[in-house]
Protein backbone atom coordinates (compact mmCIF):
# COMPACT_ATOMS: atom_id res chain seq x y z
CA UNK A 1 0.00 0.00 0.00
CA UNK A 2 1.63 3.56 -1.01
CA UNK A 3 1.74 6.38 1.44
CA UNK A 4 0.32 9.62 0.30
CA UNK A 5 2.82 11.99 -0.60
CA UNK A 6 3.29 14.47 2.18
CA UNK A 7 2.22 11.77 4.89
CA UNK A 8 3.77 11.90 8.25
CA UNK A 9 3.56 8.98 10.91
CA UNK A 10 1.26 10.19 13.90
CA UNK A 11 1.90 12.67 15.92
CA UNK A 12 4.99 13.92 13.74
CA UNK A 13 4.83 17.42 11.82
CA UNK A 14 6.30 19.53 9.94
CA UNK A 15 7.06 22.88 11.23
CA UNK A 16 7.16 26.11 8.31
CA UNK A 17 8.07 29.94 8.65
CA UNK A 18 7.24 31.12 10.40
CA UNK A 19 6.83 28.78 13.15
CA UNK A 20 10.07 27.21 12.72
CA UNK A 21 11.64 30.47 13.25
CA UNK A 22 9.79 30.82 16.42
CA UNK A 23 10.79 27.39 17.90
CA UNK A 24 14.58 28.09 16.95
CA UNK A 25 14.39 31.40 18.39
CA UNK A 26 12.53 30.67 21.46
CA UNK A 27 15.14 27.94 22.56
CA UNK A 28 18.22 30.04 21.49
CA UNK A 29 16.69 32.94 24.33
CA UNK A 30 15.77 29.49 26.75
CA UNK A 31 19.27 28.13 26.67
CA UNK A 32 20.80 31.45 26.58
CA UNK A 33 18.86 32.38 29.71
CA UNK A 34 19.81 28.83 31.35
CA UNK A 35 23.56 29.46 30.79
CA UNK A 36 23.67 32.89 32.54
CA UNK A 37 23.08 31.08 35.83
CA UNK A 38 26.16 28.73 35.42
CA UNK A 39 25.23 26.04 33.44
CA UNK A 40 27.28 24.78 30.50
CA UNK A 41 25.60 23.36 28.18
CA UNK A 42 26.29 19.47 26.40
CA UNK A 43 24.77 17.78 23.35
CA UNK A 44 23.41 13.81 24.24
CA UNK A 45 22.67 12.17 21.01
CA UNK A 46 19.02 11.33 19.64
CA UNK A 47 19.00 8.00 19.98
CA UNK A 48 21.43 5.63 22.61
CA UNK A 49 21.43 1.96 23.91
CA UNK A 50 18.16 1.18 25.47
CA UNK A 51 19.88 0.08 29.04
CA UNK A 52 21.63 3.42 28.84
CA UNK A 53 18.35 5.36 28.96
CA UNK A 54 16.83 3.27 31.88
CA UNK A 55 19.46 2.33 33.60
CA UNK A 56 20.90 5.62 34.70
CA UNK A 57 18.54 7.40 37.22
CA UNK A 58 16.96 5.52 39.72
CA UNK A 59 13.70 4.04 39.65
CA UNK A 60 13.06 5.01 36.33
CA UNK A 61 11.65 2.49 34.05
CA UNK A 62 11.50 1.03 30.48
CA UNK A 63 8.31 2.84 29.28
CA UNK A 64 7.90 5.58 26.58
CA UNK A 65 10.72 3.63 24.21
CA UNK A 66 10.47 3.62 20.55
CA UNK A 67 13.07 0.80 19.97
CA UNK A 68 15.39 -0.30 16.92
CA UNK A 69 18.10 -2.52 16.64
CA UNK A 70 21.46 -0.62 15.83
CA UNK A 71 22.67 -2.24 12.24
CA UNK A 72 26.55 -2.03 13.52
CA UNK A 73 26.26 -3.36 16.98
CA UNK A 74 23.39 -5.61 16.91
CA UNK A 75 22.20 -4.55 20.03
CA UNK A 76 19.01 -2.21 20.55
CA UNK A 77 18.51 1.22 20.48
CA UNK A 78 15.99 3.77 22.13
CA UNK A 79 14.79 7.20 20.54
CA UNK A 80 15.40 9.21 24.00
CA UNK A 81 11.62 10.15 25.40
CA UNK A 82 13.37 12.89 27.91
CA UNK A 83 16.61 14.23 27.64
CA UNK A 84 17.23 13.92 31.60
CA UNK A 85 18.56 10.14 31.45
CA UNK A 86 21.38 11.35 29.05
CA UNK A 87 22.09 14.34 31.68
CA UNK A 88 22.63 11.70 34.43
CA UNK A 89 24.90 9.24 32.28
CA UNK A 90 26.68 12.28 31.15
CA UNK A 91 27.43 13.23 34.95
CA UNK A 92 28.41 9.89 35.91
CA UNK A 93 30.79 8.88 33.30
CA UNK A 94 32.46 11.40 31.11
CA UNK A 95 31.84 13.99 33.68
CA UNK A 96 32.12 11.98 36.54
CA UNK A 97 35.59 13.04 38.28
CA UNK A 98 34.55 17.05 37.45
CA UNK A 99 34.11 19.34 40.52
CA UNK A 100 30.00 19.24 42.18
CA UNK A 101 27.78 20.82 42.03
CA UNK A 102 27.83 20.21 38.17
CA UNK A 103 25.75 22.66 36.12
CA UNK A 104 24.50 21.34 32.37
CA UNK A 105 22.21 22.71 30.61
CA UNK A 106 20.81 20.95 27.27
CA UNK A 107 18.26 21.32 24.21
CA UNK A 108 17.01 19.32 21.41
CA UNK A 109 14.44 17.09 19.83
CA UNK A 110 12.44 14.18 22.07
CA UNK A 111 10.22 11.07 20.43
CA UNK A 112 7.58 9.56 22.20
CA UNK A 113 6.46 6.55 21.76
CA UNK A 114 2.67 7.64 22.16
CA UNK A 115 1.14 10.93 22.20
CA UNK A 116 -1.11 12.40 24.99
CA UNK A 117 -5.06 14.20 24.62
CA UNK A 118 -3.03 17.67 25.40
CA UNK A 119 0.28 16.97 23.43
CA UNK A 120 -1.05 15.22 20.16
CA UNK A 121 2.59 15.50 19.05
CA UNK A 122 5.21 12.52 19.59
CA UNK A 123 7.91 14.77 18.90
CA UNK A 124 8.74 17.52 21.11
CA UNK A 125 11.90 20.36 21.33
CA UNK A 126 12.94 20.18 24.70
CA UNK A 127 15.45 22.29 26.67
CA UNK A 128 16.36 22.27 30.27
CA UNK A 129 18.94 22.56 33.05
CA UNK A 130 20.84 20.00 35.43
CA UNK A 131 21.79 20.33 38.64
CA UNK A 132 23.89 17.47 39.91
CA UNK A 133 25.64 16.73 43.19
CA UNK A 134 22.30 18.67 45.70
CA UNK A 135 19.00 17.80 45.79
CA UNK A 136 18.91 20.18 49.00
CA UNK A 137 16.01 22.92 49.47
CA UNK A 138 18.72 25.70 47.99
CA UNK A 139 19.41 23.94 45.18
CA UNK A 140 16.12 23.62 44.46
CA UNK A 141 15.04 27.10 44.31
CA UNK A 142 18.11 27.67 42.35
CA UNK A 143 16.40 25.11 39.68
CA UNK A 144 13.07 26.90 39.99
CA UNK A 145 14.70 30.39 39.70
CA UNK A 146 16.44 29.28 36.68
CA UNK A 147 13.39 27.96 35.27
CA UNK A 148 11.30 31.78 35.80
CA UNK A 149 14.20 33.42 33.98
CA UNK A 150 14.01 30.87 31.14
CA UNK A 151 10.01 30.96 30.81
CA UNK A 152 10.37 34.69 31.16
CA UNK A 153 13.11 35.03 28.64
CA UNK A 154 10.69 33.39 26.38
CA UNK A 155 7.89 35.50 26.81
CA UNK A 156 5.50 33.64 29.32
CA UNK A 157 3.52 35.52 31.49
CA UNK A 158 1.33 34.88 34.29
CA UNK A 159 3.54 31.83 35.49
CA UNK A 160 2.82 29.29 38.41
CA UNK A 161 3.96 26.35 39.94
CA UNK A 162 2.53 23.55 41.60
CA UNK A 163 4.85 21.42 44.06
CA UNK A 164 4.08 17.83 45.04
CA UNK A 165 5.62 15.24 46.84
CA UNK A 166 6.13 12.08 44.65
CA UNK A 167 7.08 9.95 48.30
CA UNK A 168 4.51 11.42 50.41
CA UNK A 169 3.03 7.93 50.65
CA UNK A 170 5.78 5.99 51.42
CA UNK A 171 6.82 8.48 53.87
CA UNK A 172 3.67 8.36 55.66
CA UNK A 173 2.99 4.38 55.23
CA UNK A 174 5.79 4.03 58.01
CA UNK A 175 4.73 6.58 60.60
CA UNK A 176 1.72 8.68 60.79
CA UNK A 177 -0.60 6.13 58.41
CA UNK A 178 0.98 2.69 58.20
CA UNK A 179 -0.64 0.34 55.34
CA UNK A 180 0.59 -2.85 54.73
CA UNK A 181 3.71 -2.63 52.55
CA UNK A 182 2.21 -4.73 50.06
CA UNK A 183 -0.74 -1.76 49.45
CA UNK A 184 1.93 1.43 48.96
CA UNK A 185 2.27 1.28 45.27
CA UNK A 186 -1.80 0.42 45.14
CA UNK A 187 -2.69 3.40 47.64
CA UNK A 188 -0.18 5.81 45.53
CA UNK A 189 -1.67 5.32 42.51
CA UNK A 190 -5.77 5.77 44.12
CA UNK A 191 -4.79 9.26 45.47
CA UNK A 192 -3.15 10.22 41.92
CA UNK A 193 -6.26 9.45 40.53
CA UNK A 194 -8.08 11.39 43.17
CA UNK A 195 -10.44 7.94 43.92
CA UNK A 196 -12.05 8.76 47.39
CA UNK A 197 -13.77 5.05 46.97
CA UNK A 198 -11.21 3.69 46.09
CA UNK A 199 -9.21 4.86 48.91
CA UNK A 200 -11.95 3.71 51.57
CA UNK A 201 -12.40 0.03 49.56
CA UNK A 202 -8.75 -0.96 50.05
CA UNK A 203 -8.71 0.09 53.54
CA UNK A 204 -6.72 3.45 53.27
CA UNK A 205 -9.63 6.22 55.22
CA UNK A 206 -6.66 7.80 56.56
CA UNK A 207 -5.34 8.88 52.98
CA UNK A 208 -8.39 10.34 52.42
CA UNK A 209 -7.79 14.15 53.91
CA UNK A 210 -4.75 14.20 51.24
CA UNK A 211 -7.30 14.51 49.00
CA UNK A 212 -8.44 18.05 49.91
CA UNK A 213 -5.22 19.34 50.76
CA UNK A 214 -4.21 20.29 47.20
CA UNK A 215 -4.49 24.11 46.32
CA UNK A 216 -2.53 27.48 47.20
CA UNK A 217 0.70 26.69 49.24
CA UNK A 218 -0.37 28.38 52.29
CA UNK A 219 -3.70 26.27 52.98
CA UNK A 220 -2.22 23.36 51.51
CA UNK A 221 0.38 23.54 54.16
CA UNK A 222 -1.86 24.08 56.79
CA UNK A 223 -3.82 21.13 55.85
CA UNK A 224 -0.89 18.92 56.14
CA UNK A 225 -0.26 19.91 59.16
CA UNK A 226 -2.51 19.49 60.77
CA UNK A 227 -2.79 15.45 59.68
CA UNK A 228 1.10 15.05 60.06
CA UNK A 229 0.09 13.85 64.01
CA UNK A 230 3.83 12.54 64.06
CA UNK A 231 5.78 14.91 62.25
CA UNK A 232 7.01 12.35 59.87
CA UNK A 233 6.43 15.42 56.86
CA UNK A 234 7.90 17.90 59.46
CA UNK A 235 11.28 18.09 57.01
CA UNK A 236 9.70 17.93 53.74
CA UNK A 237 6.72 20.73 54.86
CA UNK A 238 9.50 23.24 56.31
CA UNK A 239 11.68 22.48 53.08
CA UNK A 240 8.24 23.31 50.86
CA UNK A 241 7.96 26.67 53.43
CA UNK A 242 11.26 27.79 52.23
CA UNK A 243 10.47 27.56 48.89
CA UNK A 244 7.21 29.58 49.02
CA UNK A 245 9.48 32.10 51.00
CA UNK A 246 11.98 32.29 48.27
CA UNK A 247 10.11 32.51 45.25
CA UNK A 248 6.48 32.70 46.59
CA UNK A 249 6.10 36.75 45.52
CA UNK A 250 7.82 36.07 41.68
CA UNK A 251 5.28 33.44 40.54
CA UNK A 252 1.80 31.83 41.67
CA UNK A 253 2.19 28.35 44.20
CA UNK A 254 0.51 25.60 44.28
CA UNK A 255 0.91 22.11 45.95
CA UNK A 256 -0.83 18.54 45.10
CA UNK A 257 0.54 16.40 47.36
CA UNK A 258 -0.76 13.05 46.13
CA UNK A 259 0.44 14.19 42.22
CA UNK A 260 2.22 11.43 41.15
CA UNK A 261 1.50 10.20 37.41
CA UNK A 262 4.93 11.65 35.68
CA UNK A 263 6.71 11.92 38.70
CA UNK A 264 8.07 8.33 38.94
CA UNK A 265 12.01 9.03 39.29
CA UNK A 266 11.53 12.28 41.54
CA UNK A 267 12.39 11.96 45.28
CA UNK A 268 11.24 14.25 47.79
CA UNK A 269 9.95 17.40 45.13
CA UNK A 270 8.42 17.53 41.88
CA UNK A 271 7.15 20.49 39.99
CA UNK A 272 5.04 21.33 37.05
CA UNK A 273 5.21 24.89 35.58
CA UNK A 274 1.90 26.60 34.00
CA UNK A 275 1.83 29.87 32.11
CA UNK A 276 -0.82 32.14 30.76
CA UNK A 277 -2.77 31.24 27.78
CA UNK A 278 -1.32 28.00 27.96
CA UNK A 279 -3.01 24.71 28.02
CA UNK A 280 -1.23 22.21 30.27
CA UNK A 281 2.14 21.90 31.60
CA UNK A 282 5.39 23.65 29.79
CA UNK A 283 7.65 22.13 32.40
CA UNK A 284 8.69 19.49 35.10
CA UNK A 285 11.20 18.74 37.19
CA UNK A 286 12.05 17.55 40.62
CA UNK A 287 14.41 15.98 42.80
CA UNK A 288 16.03 12.55 41.64
CA UNK A 289 19.04 10.20 42.24
CA UNK A 290 21.68 9.03 39.44
CA UNK A 291 23.07 5.47 39.53
CA UNK A 292 26.74 5.61 39.03
CA UNK A 293 28.55 2.64 37.48
CA UNK A 294 29.98 1.78 40.38
CA UNK A 295 26.87 1.41 42.32
CA UNK A 296 26.58 4.98 44.00
CA UNK A 297 24.28 7.28 44.01
CA UNK A 298 24.67 11.17 43.70
CA UNK A 299 21.44 13.75 43.95
CA UNK A 300 20.26 16.17 41.81
CA UNK A 301 17.55 18.46 40.77
CA UNK A 302 16.44 19.43 37.57
CA UNK A 303 13.74 20.84 35.06
CA UNK A 304 12.32 20.38 31.60
CA UNK A 305 10.81 23.04 29.62
CA UNK A 306 8.86 22.34 26.72
CA UNK A 307 8.90 24.84 23.41
CA UNK A 308 6.22 23.63 21.36
CA UNK A 309 3.17 25.16 23.43
CA UNK A 310 5.08 28.15 23.36
CA UNK A 311 5.23 27.93 19.63
CA UNK A 312 1.63 27.12 19.21
CA UNK A 313 0.59 30.37 21.09
CA UNK A 314 2.59 32.57 19.18
CA UNK A 315 5.63 33.53 21.05
CA UNK A 316 8.95 34.07 19.40
CA UNK A 317 7.41 35.04 15.82
CA UNK A 318 8.90 38.63 15.50
CA UNK A 319 8.48 40.84 12.06
CA UNK A 320 11.21 40.64 9.51
CA UNK A 321 12.76 43.44 8.22
CA UNK A 322 12.53 41.86 4.25
CA UNK A 323 14.23 44.07 1.76
CA UNK A 324 13.90 43.12 -2.17
CA UNK A 325 17.17 43.77 -4.06
CA UNK A 326 16.59 44.15 -7.73
CA UNK A 327 18.93 42.87 -10.66
CA UNK A 328 22.26 43.60 -10.74
CA UNK A 329 22.17 45.62 -6.86
CA UNK A 330 25.38 46.35 -5.35
CA UNK A 331 26.97 43.43 -3.41
CA UNK A 332 28.64 45.74 -0.61
CA UNK A 333 25.16 47.13 0.49
CA UNK A 334 23.72 43.92 0.61
CA UNK A 335 25.91 43.15 2.66
CA UNK A 336 26.15 46.16 4.95
CA UNK A 337 21.91 45.53 5.14
CA UNK A 338 22.32 42.06 6.35
CA UNK A 339 24.71 43.22 9.03
CA UNK A 340 22.57 46.04 10.19
CA UNK A 341 19.82 42.92 10.74
CA UNK A 342 18.20 43.16 7.46
CA UNK A 343 16.79 40.10 5.70
CA UNK A 344 17.76 40.42 1.64
CA UNK A 345 15.62 38.75 -0.87
CA UNK A 346 17.92 38.59 -3.90
CA UNK A 347 16.07 38.86 -7.30
CA UNK A 348 17.27 35.84 -9.66
CA UNK A 349 15.59 37.27 -12.76
CA UNK A 350 13.77 40.60 -14.41
CA UNK A 351 9.99 38.46 -13.64
CA UNK A 352 11.11 38.72 -9.65
CA UNK A 353 8.65 40.70 -7.82
CA UNK A 354 8.71 41.96 -3.82
CA UNK A 355 6.50 39.11 -2.77
CA UNK A 356 6.63 38.76 1.21
CA UNK A 357 9.22 42.08 1.49
CA UNK A 358 8.61 45.02 3.44
CA UNK A 359 11.65 47.43 1.62
CA UNK A 360 12.74 47.67 -1.88
CA UNK A 361 16.51 48.65 -2.29
CA UNK A 362 16.44 51.59 -4.67
CA UNK A 363 20.16 52.31 -5.23
CA UNK A 364 21.46 51.96 -1.57
CA UNK A 365 18.61 53.49 -0.21
CA UNK A 366 15.68 50.79 1.43
CA UNK A 367 12.45 52.27 0.31
CA UNK A 368 9.22 50.99 2.23
CA UNK A 369 6.83 48.85 0.01
CA UNK A 370 3.15 50.29 0.68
Amino acid sequence: MSIAPGLLPEGLRDRLPPQAEAASRLMHRVIVAIGRHGYARVMPPLAEFEESLVGRLKSSRAQDLLRMVDPVSQRMLALRPDITAQIGRIAATRMGHEPRPLRLAYGGTVIKLRATQLRPERELMQAGAELIGSHSVAAVIEILRVALDALKAAGVRDISFDLTLPDLVDTLATGAMPIDPARIGEVRALLDAKDAGGLAAVGADAYLPLLSAAGPIDGALRKLRALDRTQALDSRLAAVEQIAAAIGNDVALTLDPTERHGFEYQSWIGFSLFGGGLTGEIGRGGSYTILHPDGREEPAVGVSLYIDPLVDIGLGVEPAKRIFLPLGHDQATAARLRGEGWTTVAALSDQDRPYDCTHRLEGSTPVELS
